[in-house]
Formats: C-alpha cells, structure tokens, sequence
C-alpha cells in the first residue's frame, strides 16, 4: 500500500471500524470453515485492519497474528487485542521468519498491495509447507447494492465509476494465485448484508472521513440513491457479495 493511502486509513481508522469492521463476518465464517481454523491454529491476518478477524480467530482458540500498514488501525487492533502480535507494515515485507503460520489471511486489502503477487510470495513464505493461504475482497460490481450509491456519489462529483479491479471478477483471485505458483483448493462467494437504521447511519457509513459538509452537500444524494433498499422501519437493508479463494503453500 502506498504512504498516502495508509495514511488516510489511519486518519479514518475508528470510523470505518465503526461502520464496516464487521461487514465481511460472512467471509470470515467462509474463510474458517475452508481452512480449517480451529483450536491451536496459527493464523497470521495480513492488512488486518481494526482487528476484527483476529478477535474472531481468538474465540475459536486460534492463536492470531496481524500487519497492517496504517499506524491507525494497528492502535485499535492491539487495543482491541492486548498481548497479540500486531505490527506496522506492509504485505510484501512481512516481519516474520519462513514457515510460521498454519493460514495466512488477507480480507480486502490484496488489493492495495503495490505487487500483488510479491505480497502472495510472502504470504507463502511464512505459511507452514503445506500451510493454506486465504484471500477475500468484494465481488464485481454487479453483485454489490452498495455500487448503486457509490455511483452516484461519483457522478455528483463529475467523476464517473472506476471499472471493476480484476481480483473481484469471477476467476480473478484463482488466477493470480496460480500465476504465482500456488495451487487453488477451493474457492466461493458469500453474500455480505449491509445494514443501517436511519437516513443518518447511512450517509456517514457511506461517507465515512468526509468532513461535515461534504457530508450535508452529499446527504441528498446518498439518501435518493439509497431508496429502492429502503426498509418499512426506516432504515436500509442491501445486499452484497465477496470472492473468496484459498490455495495451498508448496510442500
């Protein structure tokens, strides 16, 4: 991940946790139930954001690790997780000796890594021979309701929507998986619900570190692109999707 985008999600880090740091609970449950997490497995989440796939590691009597380039996600991480090993860095240097995980993780942040398959490489590296190596990111475009409102905040601000990354098509992690020599043993999609209560929770998930007045000058937008998931009780209910492929480190 480049400087200036780790910088930002540091500068947004209790905000996004607070609007999405439980999204992809759909796909963690995906990823555990593939890979076999469970009682004394090593689990190393790389781009671990807030912690929350750690947290959820730990109640199932896994022993996790995470990385994360934002300084700002590192903090609620380890306050979230007192005594776990949580450190600031990047996917394609990671701080840890050959062999020392059972899975490594990666939930939406692939993406970000500046060389992709280097940060798969790593990943490999730390993995146990044999070990499991697990990435998720949102699906394509198409699959996500959340795009319908992301669209139109991009065309009210004269930009038009960016083509889908290739890692949320259908294919697109398995691909790259196998071009950097790893063998693909299972792979899916999952759906991931997002909902809100009010008008207010959804402009500021959608929002989230934009200041106050972007917030008020894009409030209207958000709220009209949002009506057709619009709920009897008020709020908002979507429904979304992610990708998710696990392949195993070489022997």
């Amino acid at each position: 991940m480049e400087d200036a985008v780790a910088e930002r999600w540091s500068r947004v880090a209790e905000e996004w946790d607070e609007h999405w740091g439980r999204v992809a609970v759909p796909a963690w449950r995906a990823v555990v139930e593939a890979t076999g997490i469970a009682a004394g497995s090593t689990v190393l989440d790389v781009g671990c954001g807030a912690g929350g796939f750690l947290v959820f590691v730990s109640r199932r009597g896994g022993t996790p690790s995470g990385i994360d380039p934002a300084a700002g996600m590192v903090r609620l991480a380890r306050t979230a997780l007192p005594g776990v090993d949580i450190r600031l860095g990047s996917a394609e240097r990671l701080p840890w000796p050959d062999d020392a995980f059972d899975v490594v993780t990666a939930f939406n942040s692939l993406q970000f890594s500046v060389d992709r398959p280097a940060a798969l490489a790593e990943a490999s590296r730390v993995a146990v021979p044999g070990g499991l190596i697990a990435v998720a990111n949102w699906a394509e475009t198409t699959l996500n309701e959340l795009e319908r409102i992301e669209d139109a905040v991009s065309r009210a601000g004269g930009e038009e929507p960016t083509p889908d990354d290739p890692l949320r098509l259908a294919g697109g992690l398995e691909r790259l998986m196998a071009d950097v020599g790893l063998r693909v043993v299972d792979s899916g999609i999952v759906a991931v619900p997002w909902s809100v209560p009010d008008d207010e929770a959804l402009v500021r998930g959608i929002l989230f570190g934009e200041t106050d007045e972007v917030m008020r000058r894009l409030a209207a937008t958000v709220v009209d692109a949002a009506q057709p998931y619009r709920t009897l009780g008020g709020g908002y209910s979507l429904m979304n999707a992610f990708r998710w492929a696990v392949a195993r480190a070489p022997a």
